[in-house]
């Protein structure tokens, strides 16, 4: 199970509309897009696990495609990258 990181997405995305987006390149397992908590919008991030092949399908398929007025960005998520440095 690979999970994959995603930017520059519109802020009227949710949940189920970035399901629908990636389900061409394979089966979603889960969804997660990060909303405000005071207007509901989508705050233009969010993550989606896949298996591995299906990731690498929909990563290419996916980044750089223009959704509304920015390209979409899909990568793999590096949790150790976020971490600060010692």
């Amino acid at each position: 199970m690979k999970t994959l990181f995603i930017s520059n997405l519109p802020g009227e995305a949710s949940e189920e509309s970035v399901r629908e987006l990636f389900s061409d390149f394979g089966v979603v397992r889960s969804v997660s897009v990060s909303s405000d908590i005071f207007t509901g919008k989508c705050r233009g991030f969010g993550t989606v696990a896949m298996e591995g092949h299906e990731a690498r399908a929909a990563i290419a398929g996916l980044n750089g495609k223009m959704i509304g007025d920015q390209p979409l960005r899909v990568r793999f998520e590096n949790p150790k990258a976020r971490r600060g440095r010692r």
